[in-house]
């Protein structure tokens, strides 16, 4: 089966203003692929480019796809590690867009096999519960929202922090006194606090029911991390210091983290998670099921991938919750409450309104 055309597009989505301690975001800076094939099969990939994190914009991730795309053509796409080893000796990085193109392969394989991704995967369908995220803010609007959230049936909050040791101990306590302490926290410091201020900021916060903490302070302080899980009352997962499966090595043997945050965005796709996840199964490491600020398209892909696994057990899936104003996708991923609920259709079972995408910005590599 041979890929035929790629389109590709600025897959814009405004949202109300998001913030995390790296930064702050106003719309979600995606970018969509559809591929098609000789035989008729369309897979669509998607990424959401986050350039605080992983260094990447919706521009360069566009303009990437347009170098990329034409490495493909008239190439056999379900010839999926092949496909991807040409994209991985054409550029080094630039994980987030490859993950698009990584993920429309995969649709296009899971259609072909006649079968729901999940299934394609390996899985089956499994109960997913997400968290839903607090951004940052005052201490009385993080607490509003947090309590607005489980007013609406959420019973897992994730919490941003990173700021300072006084003001994240004060969020905290306000969020703890709004919602009760029956709720499970998990706490984000995206790379925001010193190694010093991360042993002091969770040693106050151990007294609430605080389930991990992710990424306390900044990749080149990963050498901290061991002292830090050894003296932390509060389970340390890593988000940023693991992109792909020789960085989950290094951090699990160096007993670095009690848990992983696995992100397509960064890993680079489907591909490189599988390897992941089997680094961090044969390590007894459990991982969490993250995202950017992707639509229900992806989104949708992420929870195939974690029904396939067994050693995700934690969901952060609450992307397009996020303060997106508008949702294009055409079936897909649904929630009941905060409970994921899979398509059963053949592949990734997701699509784009054409009415939404001709407002974008758009090329046709063929």
């Amino acid at each position: 089966m041979l890929i035929s055309k790629i389109e590709i597009y600025k897959y814009s989505i405004p949202m109300h203003p998001f913030t995390i301690a790296t930064g702050k975001m106003d719309f979600a800076q995606n970018t969509l692929l559809k591929i098609h094939t000789s035989e008729g099969l369309l897979g669509y990939g998607e990424c959401s480019a986050f350039p605080m994190i992983v260094g990447e914009t919706q521009n360069t991730c566009y303009e990437m796809a347009k170098e990329m795309a034409p490495l493909w053509l008239h190439k056999n796409a379900l010839a999926i590690p092949e496909r991807m080893a040409q994209l991985h000796a054409f550029t080094a990085g630039n994980t987030t867009i490859k993950s698009a193109f990584d993920m429309a392969l995969y649709d296009i394989a899971a259609q072909h096999a006649k079968q729901p991704l999940y299934a394609y995967l390996g899985g089956k369908a499994k109960p997913m519960v997400t968290d839903i995220t607090v951004g940052i803010n005052s201490r009385e609007i993080m607490a509003a929202q947090a309590l607005g959230f489980v007013q609406i049936g959420a019973t897992i909050l994730k919490v941003k922090l990173g700021t300072t040791v006084t003001n994240d101990v004060n969020n905290i306590e306000a969020i703890t006194a709004a919602v009760g302490k029956n709720i499970i926290l998990r706490v984000d410091a995206n790379q925001g606090w010193s190694p010093a201020d991360a042993l002091d900021c969770l040693t106050q916060l151990g007294k609430y029911n605080i389930q991990f903490c992710e990424q306390p302070m900044r990749t080149y302080n990963d050498h901290y991390l061991p002292k830090l899980l050894l003296e932390s009352p509060i389970a340390i997962m890593a988000d940023e210091s693991v992109y792909n499966h020789n960085d989950a090595l290094r951090i699990i043997t160096a007993k670095a983290c009690s848990s992983i945050n696995i992100k397509l965005a960064k890993s680079g796709g489907i591909q490189e998670a599988i390897q992941i996840v089997a680094i961090a199964q044969q390590h007894n490491i459990p991982c969490m099921m993250g995202g950017m600020l992707e639509s229900r398209l992806a989104l949708t892909a992420f929870a195939h991938f974690a029904a396939a696994h067994s050693q995700i057990q934690f969901y952060d899936m609450d992307t397009c919750m996020l303060g997106h104003k508008t949702d294009p996708v055409l079936g897909g991923l649904t929630f009941d409450g905060y409970t994921a609920k899979l398509p059963t259709t053949i592949g990734l079972g997701a699509t784009v309104s054409d009415s939404y995408l001709q407002h974008c910005q758009s090329i046709i590599i063929q």
